[in-house]
């Protein structure tokens, strides 16, 4: 296979990152790309942990319609530290800060980001924002929901929501500072030959996720600064009893919020176009046009806020323009499942884990889109708003979609990032089981929303307990799935075998450096010369599989 760019490797000698200096203070130091995104890694993956703990005392609460675990105020605070910690701490930050710190100046053939100490300075703001709002999540705890809506959060919560937004505005800016970061490195730092159309679907999806996070952040940043200011001071923001505008709370939040939707997934959607076009041994159908949806959704993202706020009292006339939009920006989320699937037509397709990952990422983003349409539908949202339905739609897209693809993404880059091999039988249970223990947990929700339960009830009517039993087992199954990886792969890093430089026979600039890639990336600079994606025609690569 001949790779995409003529490129000579560095030298078996160089060093690689993981060796040289090791002590503390040389990786807190460091300005290296691939050492602030393994720290990065480490941190997302204990706030993961810390928000999936909450959620299994959730499920544990209701597996029976009496609260008989905690009690209300307690499972108020639980909900609220479950979705303050996996939105803001390990969602958005995710795929960009882990997997696009360490692989965009790979795929570019740059030697490092744009700006090495402004990327530390957002790792030192992402673990000091998130570690202040976890103190005050644990110090008496938020009850707020992760949404702080007004005038509840203003005025009448006796929590410490002051302190828990600070920590998330704190976060904010390390956000921004990522995505400039990226767009700066992007533009002005290719390969000779690296043109737009030449770059991976994974650097065009980073691309447009910096956007989103340099424009729409801010908003967040100055709608939680206000709701400090309402609340410190009460001076009418948002209170109506002291002349305020809830409703401008929603617009503000949620015109930050629903592209930060696209912040989760877009990433999400560039690693499944990396690895189904690598697995199919076929190249990715309808590159241009993968891209032009990807560009389209993160502008499209930034019209459809009000869709929330169908049963808040805004303009029907305005509820009407956004249910439109809604139904609009679904387009190009459809044509990137097309293509995929297209991909996959004919393709000489093998299951590996990364491939059994970005499948199941796939199959679980289609359900949860599918039934964001019926939310998107005025008539339909005035039953569902507010109910398990969306409980179900949100984490169909969000953990279902976006975990599962940082997962694959991790699986597919891991020889490269660590040097080591896996056991790969592990890895296909492990993803196979991800993918059942969700569908396990929260395909009931759907049917309990139908139904008409309530979401952030800590007690519900007897009638809907068959199906919080069945989804409560299936959150036992599910963290048994997100378990196994952190066992097997830690196991990797000291037992596994010593991965070859391209196990998958994987196109890409980061594919033809070693395992793991040296300090300085590439001892030479690469001249990018053909399309990405340029695998071998399907007959070619059966041959040489069957071979």
């Amino acid at each position: 296979m001949t790779p995409p760019a003529a490129l000579l490797p560095a030298p078996a000698h160089a060093a690689s990152y993981l060796e040289g200096d090791m002590s503390i203070r040389a990786w807190l130091t460091t300005r290296d790309h691939k050492r602030i995104a393994i720290m990065f890694a480490i941190a997302i993956t204990a706030f993961f942990f810390i928000g999936g703990a909450a959620a299994t005392l959730i499920r544990i609460e209701l597996a029976t319609p009496a609260g008989d675990l905690v009690s209300a105020e307690t499972y108020n605070k639980l909900f609220t530290m479950h979705g303050v910690v996996m939105v803001w701490f390990f969602l958005i930050p995710s795929i960009p800060a882990t997997l696009g710190n360490f692989l965009v100046p790979l795929m570019i053939g740059a030697k490092d980001l744009a700006f090495p100490r402004l990327n530390l300075t957002s790792f030192y703001l992402y673990v000091g924002g998130a570690l202040f709002t976890l103190a005050a999540l644990f110090a008496g705890g938020v009850d707020t929901g992760w949404t702080f809506y007004t005038p509840f959060s203003t005025m009448f919560s006796n929590t410490n929501v002051i302190a828990a937004i600070a920590g998330v505005f704190i976060v904010g800016f390390s956000s921004i500072l990522t995505g400039l970061n990226f767009i700066v490195t992007v533009h002005k730092l290719r390969a000779p030959g690296m043109t737009f159309f030449r770059l991976p679907l994974f650097v065009w999806a980073i691309y447009a996720t910096s956007v989103i996070l340099v424009l729409a952040t801010p908003v967040l940043g100055m709608t939680l600064a206000l709701l400090g200011i309402e609340r410190i001071w009460h001076i009418g923001i948002f209170d109506p009893s002291l002349g305020g505008d809830p409703l401008l709370f929603q617009h503000l939040f949620w015109f930050y919020s629903h592209p930060a939707v696209y912040i989760m997934v877009l990433p999400a959607m560039g690693i499944a176009s990396e690895i189904i076009p690598c697995f199919a041994r076929s190249p990715v159908f309808g590159y241009r046009t993968m891209a032009y949806a990807i560009i389209a959704i993160a502008v499209i993202g930034f019209l459809v806020w009000g869709h929330h706020m169908f049963v808040s009292g805004q303009s029907v006339y305005a509820g009407l323009v956004f249910s439109i939009l809604s139904y609009l920006v679904a387009i190009p989320s459809a044509i990137k499942v097309f293509n995929w699937t297209a991909t996959l037509y004919k393709g000489s397709i093998s299951f590996d884990a990364p491939m059994i990952y970005a499948l199941g990422f796939v199959g679980l983003f289609m359900l949860g889109g599918m039934s964001g349409l019926f939310l998107a539908a005025l008539a339909l949202d005035v039953q569902l708003t507010d109910t398990y339905f969306v409980v179900a739609h949100f984490h169909y897209i969000m953990v279902g979609g976006s975990v599962t693809a940082y997962l694959a993404g991790i699986h597919f880059w891991w020889p490269k990032i660590t040097g080591r091999m896996y056991p790969a039988r592990w890895a296909q249970f492990a993803a196979v089981l991800i993918f059942l223990g969700f569908n396990f947990t929260f395909f009931p929700q759907y049917l309990l929303g139908i139904e008409g339960m309530p979401r952030r009830y800590h007690e519900y009517a007897p009638q809907f307990t068959t199906l919080n039993v069945l989804s409560s087992a299936g959150a036992v199954i599910l963290a048994m799935g997100y378990l196994l990886p952190l066992v097997y792969l830690g196991w990797s890093l000291v037992r596994g075998a010593r991965a070859p430089q391209n196990p998958w026979r994987a196109t890409g600039l980061e594919w033809t450096v070693p395992s793991p890639p040296p300090t300085e990336n590439f001892a030479t600079q690469p001249h990018v010369d053909e399309e990405p994606y340029a695998y071998p025609p399907v007959a070619a690569s059966r041959q040489e599989a069957a071979t």
